[in-house]
């Protein structure tokens, strides 16, 4: 960071010229400063990890898992059968809430848990009268079911054979006061074309490493509806899912709020099927956002509060200035240069490839690494990494925006499918 601001002086002082001191500071701020220390920090909390390894359990405890579902006939099989073929040796129940499905889902679910279910693996389907919405559909599946420890899987994703043991031994290899464990959820239809290939690198790379990188504080600030542990009394604790589109990261929050410890466990894999069309993303990343500020508005004072964790909280808070400097700046500024203004957009820009290198190279490797541990295979991506490299962010901090504007307005909130 130190750096990007000696650096970016002879740029400073362009800009200031067109735009004044104020704005041109907040424009490079946000743009190369932040970015930048961000970047940093996460290449060396990653290089640090030094986290306990899982440890070997002699009595594994029983297990709920809630599989909330809406309109999931094309998936909710997969789901199922990919619970079924668990190797935790404890006793698991599998609890599917159809929330008012109109595709023939809850009948598929039916069927299918009564062939899956077998000795040490219960299945079973609550089906909700009407939609609605997830928050509900997963308080009706905790106030249904009894054991310890919560488990929530979507209904699109299929899990590895030692996902549950693998998540359950995090959760027992942690410090006494973790309270819940994220998964890693990884993208299972890659392959279908430019869009779910560009995904596969943000879970793969992004989304995997924040998450590695946050449960070191002992504040992983989001552990995602798609697959989760959770304590059932920590969830009592807090009220159980708000009512809300970003019901995974508000009850996420509520639980660092209580001064509880939230892990993430990198080696219990889940493959989820993505977004196929930027409508579907869209939608999906704007859900995303706007749950981000349900959390500020209900969690805010975590923004003060006295622990590791509290550094990302406020690394959140700085997503609305980067999305809206990114697209209201930085993107102008872009074709602006290929018309010869360089005031925003130029040859100092291209000072952040570098270090953006060094980043995706020791992510990747660290990534890598975790894959070869569980016999997984990185597979080849090429055109999918440059997309996510050059063009990715183009396309997401621009929704972000929209997110950011909808959840500003109120407008009507819906959890669908994505």
């Amino acid at each position: 960071m130190g750096i990007s601001i000696r650096l970016s002086q002879p740029w400073l002082d362009g800009l200031t010229g067109l735009v004044g001191f104020a704005l041109a500071l907040f424009v490079i701020a946000f743009i190369a400063y932040v970015p930048g220390f961000m970047n940093a920090f996460l290449i060396g909390s990653i290089l640090a990890d030094r986290r306990p390894h899982r440890r070997h359990i002699e009595t594994f405890p029983d297990l709920c898992v809630l599989v909330a579902s809406y309109n999931e006939r094309e998936n909710i099989a997969d789901t199922l059968r990919s619970l079924t073929r668990q190797d935790y040796p404890g006793r698991v129940s599998v609890l599917v809430i159809d929330d008012g499905s109109t595709d023939g889902a809850l009948e598929i679910a039916q069927a299918e848990a009564a062939v899956q279910s077998r000795p040490g693996m219960q299945m079973r389907v609550l089906a909700m009268p009407r939609n609605g919405g997830k928050s509900r559909a997963l308080n009706a599946g905790l106030a249904d079911t009894d054991e310890a420890l919560v488990v929530t899987v979507d209904a699109d994703s299929y899990l590895r054979q030692d996902a549950l043991r693998k998540l359950v031994e995090r959760f027992l290899s942690d410090p006494p006061d973790t309270v819940a464990v994220a998964g890693c959820v990884l993208v299972r239809n890659s392959r279908e074309n430019w869009l779910t290939r560009g995904q596969e690198w943000d879970y793969f790379h992004g989304i995997a490493a924040v998450k590695r990188m946050q449960s070191m504080y002992h504040g992983t600030l989001v552990a995602q509806g798609a697959f989760s542990l959770y304590t059932r009394s920590a969830l009592v604790q807090v009220g159980g899912w708000p009512e809300c589109v970003g019901e995974d990261i508000v009850v996420s929050w509520a639980l660092l709020a209580t001064g509880a410890r939230v892990g993430y466990c990198e080696e219990a894999c889940l493959f989820t099927k993505v977004p196929t069309t930027v409508l579907q993303f869209a939608r999906q990343r704007q859900r995303w956002s706007r749950g981000l500020m349900e959390a500020f508005a209900r969690h805010g004072r975590l923004l003060f509060k006295a622990r590791m964790s509290t550094l990302f909280i406020w690394w959140n808070l700085l997503f609305l200035p980067l999305d809206l400097v990114y697209t209201l700046a930085f993107l102008p500024g872009l074709v602006l240069a290929l018309f010869g203004y360089y005031w925003i957009a130029g040859v100092m820009t291209l000072l952040v490839l570098p270090l953006a290198a060094v980043w995706n190279l020791i992510i990747f490797r660290v990534q890598s690494q975790m894959f070869k541990s569980q016999n997984l295979k990185v597979r080849r991506n090429v055109l999918g990494f440059l997309f996510y490299t050059v063009g990715y962010t183009m396309l997401l901090q621009p929704v972000c925006v929209m997110g950011y504007t909808a959840e500003l307005l109120r407008l009507r909130k819906t959890w669908g499918t994505k």
